[in-house]
């Protein structure tokens, strides 16, 4: 009887014991966070590492607002001061991945680790090799969740880095190219499909509430952050991956690696980008993987060669292949727009404008398909009119197809402006329309063209 009195007695004890703590607990919470929400984080750091010492599981808030808080830390600190707190965060974030693993994605916080060394390198005393090892360590842990672009672009900046010092080989340099190219491009993929699922037929937003137009926002952001850090990873590379340092290697490696589906499918689409699509390895590479594993790509490379063979019938035939072995949307958006611009190159621009606006209906916000329009009719001004002021009024016809461009593609905004500011500058002016008598009437456009556009009123 005595002992389960005591038994009892205990467990109450405990329980008081545990009530207390929590609202101990609770309390601090309530003054750290009250203090960050507001941006105090100086008094908000001794209450936040007190409930970060005492119990760190309480509550996620410990994590999400410590980063805060050491964050400021780092930024208003001396040098010897800012190490401290530096090495404080990146401890916080091991210990949010031991406390909270769940809702602490590894690819993510390594990445964020690795970069936060990164940015403090010399003060670090970190060396290429061990930011590289950092980053290469977060990407092969956990790529789903590396998908910071800042990041990924500084993960392949200092391979880059290493190869130019003669510490990674170019065919490493040229493999790291490919995964963080092909990384991009799955993440582009990602928000472009999430951000057309508010897209109407036309490609213009839908009405959306406040939840989805946030939503778009942040997907519009992201697609501007990956394009932008695609054009830095193609400019970081430079030379180093043109013709004459690809074709040698690709000839050396070849007879290794000819049954390898990846290393072929990456080799021509490689040559193609870099414009070594006339060498007789080009012709060997495509042959290869066509017959080892046949696909979209291979079939639009071999339209290609059958073209430069003078065989158009056959090279449409093989484009057309490409585009139906393709099935996800996405991807065939991209195989059409190659054999658009492949006509674009070549002066035919009415079949180029076909597969142009094939791409802009598997991928509606493929906005440099409206660019490339209009690059086309406003390059056709001087054959596609009557006079000079219907030729001139081309340009209003180029404008529109570039304003489609900005409004469907939140990347292209910038160079859709540009474009229509050149193409307004070359239609006839204010002057002109009123001593032509023309405002408001509507012009056919002949030619390959075959479109009519308002004149304006004045």
């Amino acid at each position: 009887m005595k002992t389960k009195i005591y038994l009892i007695l205990t467990l109450i004890s405990f329980s008081i014991i545990s009530v207390a703590q929590n609202d101990q607990d609770m309390e601090t919470l309530s003054i750290f966070s009250e203090y960050a929400k507001s941006k105090n984080y100086d008094a908000a750091y001794a209450p936040w590492m007190e409930l970060r010492n005492r119990n760190p599981k309480f509550n996620k808030a410990v994590f999400v607002y410590g980063e805060r808080i050491l964050d400021s830390k780092i930024k208003n600190a001396a040098d010897e001061e800012k190490i401290v707190f530096i090495n404080d965060l990146l401890k916080l974030w091991e210990e949010r991945s031991e406390v909270f693993p769940t809702i602490t994605p590894k690819g993510l916080y390594l990445a964020k680790a690795s970069q936060l060394q990164y940015n403090n390198r010399e003060l670090l005393s970190k060396t290429d090799d061990d930011l590289y090892a950092a980053f290469d360590t977060a990407y092969k842990t956990d790529p789903k969740t590396f998908t910071n672009p800042k990041s990924l672009y500084t993960y392949f900046s200092l391979m880059v880095d290493l190869y130019d010092a003669s510490k990674r080989s170019a065919q490493e340099l040229f493999n790291k190219y490919d995964d963080i190219s092909e990384k991009v491009d799955f993440e582009v993929k990602n928000y472009t499909n999430k951000r057309n699922a508010f897209l109407d037929e036309e490609g213009e937003v839908k009405e959306l509430d406040r939840k989805d137009a946030s939503r778009l926002k942040s997907y519009n952001s992201y697609l501007k952050a990956y394009d932008q850090i695609a054009g830095s990873i193609d400019t970081k590379l430079g030379s180093r991956a043109n013709c004459e340092n690809l074709i040698p290697l690709y000839t050396r490696d070849f007879e290794t690696y000819k049954n390898d589906g990846v290393w072929l499918q990456r080799a021509m689409n490689r040559m193609y980008a870099k414009g070594c699509n006339d060498d007789a390895l080009f012709v060997q590479i495509v042959e290869q993987k066509n017959a080892l594993e046949p696909n979209a790509d291979t079939a639009f490379y071999l339209g290609i060669l059958k073209e430069k063979a003078g065989n158009n019938s056959e090279a449409l035939s093989f484009y057309n292949q490409a585009v139906e072995l393709e099935v996800d949307n996405f991807e065939k958006s991209k195989i059409l727009y190659k054999i658009a611009t492949n006509f674009k190159k070549k002066g035919r621009f009415s079949q180029a404008r076909t597969y142009y606006m094939k791409t802009l209906k598997t991928n509606p916000s493929m906005g440099k398909a409206y660019l490339a329009i209009a690059a086309m009719y406003a390059k056709s001004a001087n054959d596609c009119g009557t006079d000079n002021f219907s030729k001139r009024a081309v340009y209003w016809l180029a404008a529109k197809e570039a304003a489609k461009a900005g409004r469907v593609d939140p990347t292209m905004k910038k160079n859709a402006g540009k474009s229509i500011a050149n193409y307004t500058a070359k239609a006839p002016q204010k002057s002109e329309i009123f001593s032509s008598g023309r405002a408001g009437q509507v012009i056919n456009v002949g030619c390959w063209i075959q479109r009519s556009v308002s004149v304006p009123a004045l």
